[in-house]
């Protein structure tokens, strides 16, 4: 009888927790409208690699329904120049994702463990990659189309991800202190634990945006 009680009362604070769940983004004032750019409308050789909708990703299944990645027009220009850059040299920009819709934040703060939650955002602030104005790269070979050697994989939760981790080899420790160097050289500031997730400068200018990619209109490409 005490293990029903028990259980009773569990179910009855989950169905409370789901009642008050927050299931809009914050509402912010005077923000720019959404100016959202396809990344590949900008160059055709900036590879995807939109691991969120397939199921090779932490949350073990898609949750984007098309293989897309946009940002907001001042960021995606920035891009564009370091891509550029990186064409010189034989190699291009890899994008894991760009613009992503609030309700998907949410969704990833519900199912990270509390132990891990700082590689994720708080629904309740929103996250930068909701305004449009965060992006997670790395550099592929042109010729190859292979991904350069990392410190570590997109997406993982350990020491291995931060910025400053000195574990790696040579070659891995190089290649991302290059994209760090040409992503800062262009505005942007990687995050604090993760060498692949870098925001725009213009971040704070945006607001926090819940858009399906169905509903972003297709924009002219930038010259």
């Amino acid at each position: 009888m005490k293990k029903l009680i028990v259980s009773s009362l569990l179910a009855l604070l989950f169905a409370v927790s789901l009642l008050f769940a927050q299931n809009a983004p914050p509402q912010e004032q005077n923000k720019r409208e959404a100016d959202l750019v396809e990344l590949i409308k900008l160059d055709k050789t900036i590879k995807l690699d939109i691991r969120y909708a397939r199921s090779d990703n932490f949350v073990g299944r898609p949750v984007y329904t098309e293989a897309r990645a946009f940002l907001q027009r001042p960021a995606a220009e920035a891009l564009l120049q370091v891509h550029k850059q990186l064409k010189q040299q034989g190699l291009g920009l890899a994008i894991f994702d760009g613009y992503r819709p609030w309700s998907v934040t949410k969704l990833f703060w519900e199912v990270t463990p509390e132990d891990k939650r700082k590689f994720v955002a708080n629904p309740k602030n929103g996250s930068r990659h909701n305004r449009g104005c965060a992006v997670d790269l790395s550099i592929y070979d042109l010729k190859t189309g292979k991904l350069l050697p990392m410190p570590s994989d997109f997406d993982d939760f350990s020491d291995k991800a931060h910025p400053e981790y000195s574990g790696g080899t040579v070659e891995e420790t190089r290649n991302r202190n290059l994209l760090r160097k040409l992503m800062e050289s262009a505005g942007f500031t990687v995050n604090e634990n993760e060498w692949w997730h870098f925001d725009y400068k213009d971040w704070r200018e945006y607001g926090i945006y819940d858009i399906p990619f169905l509903e972003i209109q297709n924009l002219e490409s930038i010259n």
